[in-house]
């Protein structure tokens, strides 16, 4: 860490990382994690630290950036991040900071220019991030090439930009590679975002993604989503009966006439893409379960390509049907606040109103978002409590919360240098 950030006096953090290592070391692997994960704003910003600013997560979709000099902006913790298409469609990610006195150059979330142009003093800088002009103020013998932008790691697949603040981030080359094979139906290049929303959920981003890893609770609380949603993700499931197994065979034997990809792919646990078909007699995520798209996707001429999902944590869950992609994204405000976005997308020549209704399209989901809001924020007002205590999960309903905390726990533990806990032994989660 740069010994400026703490004023020579040391990691005022230092206790707590200390104190967050020992508390994943001790705890009981398959129950809830102890309070302070959840409320506590130290350990919130360890989490920030060395999760959100080490992992790799998803900026955003390159349908977003299509042409060069489009950019869009993010906001990882305190770090404000640009994602720009450049020179020959190479995509660059930089600190949003300008090298003269730190000024934010894009303030805005989206939008186009020629070159990157601080509006306090004017620096100006190429679309790669080379400083191009500063002024003859600086001096003759200032020199250009140091004061550059600072750049973020950045990758694209299969449609998607993926960023990693860390100097040396994990790798995922394997899943990418795999996610370009299995989104290569979809011409993701020829897409666009139909319709964007965002929520703040007033709760902790692990209660967002716990609640997300598992349907447990889908029975009482999503009526609009059961609709369509098998909430099983392969036939291995113990709950899955041989009617939906029968169910998963048929679907797959048209996708394999189609040459869909749809076969359960797994990178530790934190990617998963697996296609599972949605409840029989229905082809998209809407209230009847018709085509929210008239107009498919890519190469795509079966409607009826069930879900393809995509896991990738620390933060994002998609939903990929032959019409139309959900994408999810959990972004961290405070130890008991998270922005959830939600991006519809589909083909880019697709019309408004001809082709499909945005209202129609997102009412299932913004009505499930609302109600996974409502329960997570009495999740976190339950767990503020001095009466919580750590809880059990169940290992058959709740297994994806258990892979989730998993995950969490070995990849904190290798991002502060701790010994991994004994009960993670054997846990593959890169």
């Amino acid at each position: 860490m740069d010994v400026t950030a703490t004023l020579s006096l040391g990691d005022p953090l230092e206790p707590a990382r200390k104190a967050t290592a020992q508390m994943l070391q001790n705890r009981e692997r398959t129950f809830s994690l102890p309070q302070p994960f959840y409320n506590d704003e130290r350990l919130f910003a360890i989490d920030l630290q060395e999760i959100f600013q080490k992992e790799w997560l998803i900026a955003g979709m390159t349908c977003e950036i299509p042409t060069k000099g489009n950019f869009m902006t993010l906001q990882v913790g305190n770090n404000p991040i640009i994602v720009i298409r450049g020179a020959e469609g190479q995509v660059h990610a930089f600190h949003n900071v300008c090298r003269h006195r730190g000024s934010r150059l894009c303030t805005t979330a989206k939008g186009k220019v020629a070159k990157l142009v601080c509006h306090y003093h004017q620096w100006t800088y190429e679309l790669d991030g080379r400083l191009l002009f500063a002024g003859t103020e600086m001096g003759a013998g200032f020199d250009m090439t140091q004061y550059g932008l600072k750049p973020v790691n950045v990758k694209t697949a299969g449609g998607y930009v993926f960023i990693s603040l860390a100097e040396h981030p994990p790798a995922i080359d394997e899943f990418l590679a795999t996610l370009n094979h299995y989104m290569e139906p979809y011409d993701m290049e020829n897409t666009k975002v139909a319709i964007q929303t965002t929520l703040v959920e007033k709760a902790n981003w692990k209660l967002v993604l716990e609640n997300n890893r598992e349907c447990y609770h889908c029975n009482a609380s999503h009526p609009e989503l059961l609709k369509t949603l098998l909430e099983w993700d392969d036939v291995t499931d113990p709950r899955a009966d041989q009617g939906f197994k029968d169910h998963v065979a048929a679907s797959a034997a048209a996708w394999d006439a189609e040459k869909i990809p749809y076969a359960h792919a797994s990178f530790g646990l934190r990617n998963r893409i697996v296609r599972m078909p949605l409840l029989k007699g229905t082809v998209s995520m809407t209230l009847d379960g018709k085509q929210g798209c008239a107009k498919l996707m890519g190469r795509i001429k079966n409607p009826d390509l069930g879900s393809m999902r995509i896991l990738h944590l620390p933060h994002s869950w998609n939903h990929c049907m032959g019409d139309h992609i959900i994408v999810f994204t959990v972004w961290p405000i405070s130890a008991q606040e998270t922005l959830v976005s939600t991006k519809w997308l589909v083909h880019k020549d697709a019309v408004e109103g001809v082709d499909y209704d945005v209202e129609r399209m997102r009412k299932v989901w913004d009505a499930t978002n609302d109600q996974d809001r409502r329960l997570a924020e009495e999740n976190q007002r339950g767990i503020n409590s001095s009466a919580y205590q750590p809880g059990p999960y169940s290992t058959t309903y709740e297994f994806g919360v258990v892979n989730f905390v998993d995950w969490y726990s070995e990849r904190l533990l290798n991002n502060l240098g701790a010994a991994p806990a004994p009960y993670l032994k054997g846990v593959v989660a890169q």
